[in-house]
């Protein structure tokens, strides 16, 4: 059974605001949409214990009187939902790894996995985008793709998720493929890519090559 999503594993500081405008959300949540729909996301009484699954992020561009990194991310526990508004997305101002400590603001609290979305940011500033799925499809053919993976022994959104990332990037393989499948959280599955766009059509070939193993 997959580890308990859907559980925050880190030091939460969150202040209720107002909802970011919905042009900002509007490829994001088209894509979340696609994903829910193909039950790349979502909540199944027959899988992970009924707990739901899958999240998405973007990143939102720094600036007075914001500096560094934040970017918007589903909020917790949407995952039964088909259609998200920007009342469901939260906004993470702060991620550090180092210290398991997330701050984030909005109608909603963030998700259980945004520290391991600001770890894969934190890879490179050319990802825009960061789709976490569960595909038993994927997961189960990871070693005939060759696709990167964490180390069955680290959990999600844990601190040692960041230096799987980096260990991972280091071996090159990352940023060429755009995703990385967690050995330690089943079915568990990140896309990335500069837009939605890319992030999904990742996936989405992954996806096929699977089926045709």
């Amino acid at each position: 059974m997959a580890d308990d999503e859907g559980v925050t594993k880190f030091d939460l500081a969150f202040m209720p605001s107002a909802p970011l405008p919905e042009t900002l959300l509007r490829g994001l949540n088209a894509w979340r949409q696609i994903l829910w729909r193909s039950g790349l996301i979502g909540q199944d009484p027959a899988r992970y214990g009924g707990v739901g699954f899958g999240n998405v992020s973007r990143r939102l561009a720094s600036g007075t009187p914001r500096r560094g990194l934040h970017f918007a991310i589903t909020g917790t526990r949407t995952g039964a939902l088909a259609q998200l508004s920007a009342n469901h997305y939260a906004t993470v101002i702060a991620c550090d790894p180092a210290r398991n400590r997330v701050e984030a603001e909005g109608p909603i609290a963030p998700s259980s996995e945004s520290l391991t979305h600001g770890m894969v940011y934190r890879i490179d500033p050319s990802i825009g985008f960061i789709f976490h799925v569960h595909s038993p499809d994927i997961w189960q053919a990871r070693a005939a793709l060759k696709l990167p993976t964490t180390a069955a022994d680290v959990a999600y959104g844990t601190p040692a998720m960041a230096a799987e990332m980096r260990r991972l990037k280091r071996a090159g393989a990352l940023m060429r493929q755009r995703i990385v499948v967690m050995a330690g959280h089943e079915d568990g599955v990140i896309a990335f890519g500069r837009t939605a766009d890319q992030a999904g059509g990742v996936l989405m070939r992954e996806l096929a090559r699977a089926l045709s193993v």
